[in-house]
């Protein structure tokens, strides 16, 4: 009896061996297919092209270091102190105390909202598909979040983010009460009783491998490439202490932009719209050397994007960004505001970016702020799509009222 058992025992390891090539074999061309479709892989395909030429070399390079050091440094650093701080704040400890104070929801929302990020507007609409909070509090969040923007305006111009801030929070706040005065959307029981929803998206497959390695790599580079920085920011002559020209710091800045561009692409399917307009999903718990990375790489990739846009349309169409879209003049808040319905934090990276480069108002990126929903938009139209546009359209009427009001009392 134990002979058989034990012949029968072998049999099967002998079996399961002979279907272990197969299946390994099944995960590769798996893993294979995933790469080939991963729309991410076409940003560092595009950058190689550009390098290849010289028409477009030199700008590229610049472009390259520039949005490293002068972007990159910076929003690392930030995000890493934020982190530190926030994530042990347990979202279930947060939607216990708004369960608790119905009375002061809206306006903590609103400042969850305003928490650089999306993870603040995350729990807040995660909580109202629960039954927990209010459609006044999803209101109020949406309308005060700036979404991983604000990481970028908080690194580059601080007293320009306090201010939109202050402003969103406000706005965010006044428009949940008088929606919870007289509309108070309740979400469909169906969609209430699905706690298991996730705020991701489910075709995302983020590469543990990828993920630590942007961990190791900005670990290593970080504290360098912020000394760097600083002493870039103060125009004190950094290749001169370092003992090289000034064209190698340029190369240095590039190469350690295009990798960092590179572990993006890997870190995400990159097979549709929120793959890369959001920011990659980590299991929870997470670690903030892995967030930091990660949100710093999404940042960095949108701002190149934004940056090659201003340089390549001089140097192929010979147009000038900044003067073409201030001459649409008023029309111009309108379409920062509507660019702000967008899901995800990408395209609103985009529009903090020209702020910053002078291209758009602080008008335009006051309603942009108001009006985006970042990341929170999609848990939003996965569970509720009805409550997200409703949300969407009454965040848009303080994100006109304000932009144009700015606009014309002091633009």
């Amino acid at each position: 009896m134990d002979t058989a058992t034990h012949t029968s025992k072998r049999a099967k390891a002998m079996f399961q061996s002979k279907k272990l090539p197969g299946v390994s074999r099944s995960l590769r061309l798996q893993a294979l297919y995933t790469y080939i479709t991963n729309k991410r892989l076409l940003m560092p395909l595009f950058i190689t092209l550009l390098l290849i030429y010289d028409s477009t070399r030199a700008v590229t390079l610049s472009v390259l270091a520039d949005a490293y050091f002068q972007v990159a440094a910076f929003v690392y650093a930030s995000l890493a102190l934020y982190y530190i701080a926030t994530l042990r704040v347990s979202s279930e400890a947060i939607g216990n105390y708004m369960k608790a104070h119905p009375v002061h929801e809206v306006g903590i929302s609103a400042l969850l909202g305003a928490l650089p990020g999306c993870g603040g507007a995350i729990i807040v609409v995660t909580q109202y598909t629960r039954g927990i909070t209010s459609f006044g509090a999803v209101v109020a969040v949406l309308t005060s979040t700036m979404g991983d923007a604000a990481f970028l305006l908080l690194a580059q111009a601080p007293l320009d983010a306090v201010t939109v801030m202050a402003v969103s929070v406000t706005a965010g706040a006044a428009t949940g009460l008088m929606v919870n005065k007289f509309h108070n959307y309740q979400a469909p029981e169906s969609v209430i009783d699905n706690p298991d929803s996730q705020n991701r998206d489910k075709s995302i497959a983020v590469g543990r491998g990828a993920i630590s390695l942007s961990k190791a790599f900005w670990i290593i580079v970080s504290l360098p490439s912020l000394a760097i920085a600083l002493a870039m920011a103060f125009q004190m002559p950094v290749h001169t202490y370092l003992s090289i020209e000034e064209s190698t710091l340029t190369l240095i800045g590039a190469v350690l932009c295009i990798s960092s561009l590179v572990l993006w692409s890997l870190c995400g399917s990159g097979n549709g719209y929120a793959s890369i307009t959001k920011e990659d999903f980590i299991p929870p718990p997470p670690k903030w050397q892995e967030k930091a990375a990660l949100d710093t790489q999404f940042v960095l990739t949108w701002v190149v994007l934004a940056f090659l846009v201003f340089e390549l349309s001089v140097v192929w169409f010979g147009l000038d960004i900044t003067s073409a879209l201030q001459s649409v003049g008023p029309g111009l808040v309108a379409l920062a505001i509507i660019i702000g319905f967008l899901p995800g934090c990408g395209p609103q990276i985009l529009i903090t970016t020209l702020y910053l480069n002078g291209a758009v108002p602080f008008s335009a990126q006051l309603g942009n702020a108001i009006s985006n929903d970042g990341d929170a938009l999609f848990p939003a139209i996965a569970l509720s799509p009805k409550a997200a546009i409703i949300a969407t359209v009454y965040s848009a009427i303080p994100a006109f009222i304000i932009g144009y009001g700015y606009w014309y009392l002091f633009e």
